[in-house]
């Protein structure tokens, strides 16, 4: 293993000193100097295989030679103009988002992050009800605005503790810890059926929306059976409530056959917000709604760096190449084949107590003695992953789940490296708890 170099401790000693907030992976937080496909090279020269794609961003890989040269082109054009004026790049991803996204959806505001498009989207969702209050997931997160921490169904992304009002938690549709002890199919779907009862004596009974992620992604990638939007979405309408569908993570492709989440259900929502993939790791965020429901903001509105040419370019990009080169079927083959090399670990190590997920967004539930969370054994993965050069992500509200999200354009050679490297870390770890 190399030494490690003075520039490594300074820059961390400069985070220690200079940066608010920041909460970073590893005992000694990586310092990542650059990347090209699925590939991440630290300052000190180590190479690493990125299965989280920076939390679930750059769905294309680092620097993809397409996005990159057409935003860099774009950067020497024009920058930056807000969405105070007109741009063909931003008109025109207007036009590509109602194009591509389900159903009626098809008027976008933009922004700079997934955060602001949900706060878009529940502005949206009361000025069109004309009403306040609003249903979410526990297990849930939208981001970390004081409202969309006041979503979060989370404690740990509730900080320094919510006051937010308007906004009703019901219990998700979390299988493997199903809050009901029930068991699926047998259940009847229990989990989506209470949200009547959560609405008749939790909330005024008059809702204004229900935000969900297809699949709750800090939430430790909880996968929502199959009937599961159709039965809630249709008791949220019938008391007066839209849907709005959170495809921050799940978004372009990375689902696998479709390009959103969403559709493996057979739900069209009435908003969608999206962010991260978009534009493969540029800054920006969305929100689309059906027309009335998007004619029906009035009054001043506007995003400093929303909708920027830049932005925009590296989103048009992205999208061409997904589309192009029909990525969202290679997230399906390769997702496929993916899951099958976790079932097998699974086989391997009852240290794993649960495999989930769809396409290119699975993960493992880390547990010990029989379901009991093992978040101490999910930090020891995390270090052996991290010396033998994989890049994993975690989530969880008991912090003991791996998430992988490698870009969607990777091939099974990195599929095999990946879960070689899990295999010898698995076993490090199981090995230690004897």
């Amino acid at each position: 293993m190399k030494k490690e170099t003075s520039r490594a401790k300074e820059v961390r000693r400069k985070a220690r000193e200079y940066l608010l907030g920041m909460m970073t992976y590893y005992e000694e937080p990586l310092v990542i100097e650059r990347g090209q496909g699925a590939t991440v090279v630290d300052i000190e020269g180590r190479e690493y295989l990125d299965f989280f794609a920076g939390i679930v961003t750059v769905g294309l890989g680092h620097c993809h030679q397409a996005v990159t040269e057409r935003t860099a082109e774009q950067a020497r054009t024009l920058q930056h103009a807000s969405t105070l004026y007109l741009t063909e790049p931003l008109v025109d991803m207007g036009e590509r988002l109602a194009e591509i996204t389900p159903g009626r959806l098809k008027k976008s505001f933009f922004t700079s992050s997934g955060t602001e498009a949900n706060e878009t989207a529940v502005l949206l969702a009361r000025s069109h009800t004309e009403r306040n209050e609003i249903l979410a997931l526990r297990q849930g997160y939208t981001g970390r605005s004081s409202l969309a921490m006041g979503l979060a169904g989370q404690s740990a992304w509730r900080l320094p503790g919510s006051d937010v009002g308007g906004i009703v938690h019901a219990p998700g549709p979390y299988c493997y810890r199903c809050p009901y002890e029930k068991t699926y199919p047998s259940c009847d779907l229990v989990c989506a059926r209470d949200l009547e009862d959560v609405i008749q004596t939790s909330t005024s009974g008059k809702i204004a929306a229900f935000l969900a992620e297809p699949i709750q992604g800090l939430g430790g990638f909880i996968t929502p059976p199959k009937e599961y939007f159709q039965i809630a979405v249709e008791i949220v309408r019938k008391y007066g409530g839209i849907f709005i569908c959170d495809e921050v993570q799940t978004g372009f492709g990375r689902t696998g056959t479709k390009m959103f989440g969403i559709e493996h259900y057979g739900v069209e929502p009435e908003i969608m917000t999206v962010a991260k993939s978009l534009a493969n790791g540029t800054p920006v965020g969305a929100t689309i709604a059906v027309p009335e429901v998007a004619d029906s903001l009035k009054g001043f509105t506007i995003s400093t760096f929303g909708g920027n040419a830049v932005s925009m370019t590296a989103a048009g990009a992205t999208l061409d190449v997904i589309i192009g080169e029909n990525l969202a079927q290679n997230a399906q083959e390769i997702g496929v084949y993916f899951r099958e090399c976790l079932e097998g670990l699974k086989e391997k190590y009852p240290l794993i107590g649960d495999v989930r997920g769809m396409g290119l967004i699975q993960a493992i539930e880390l547990v010990e003695d029989g379901k009991r969370p093992a978040p101490e054994a999910t930090n020891r993965l995390f270090e052996e992953t991290k010396k033998r050069g994989l890049l994993i992500g975690r989530g969880g509200i008991y912090r003991n789940v791996i998430r992988f999200t490698p870009p969607i354009n990777i091939h099974k050679a990195d599929v095999d490296q990946a879960i070689q490297i899990l295999d010898a870390s698995l076993d490090t770890v199981q090995t230690q708890q004897k």
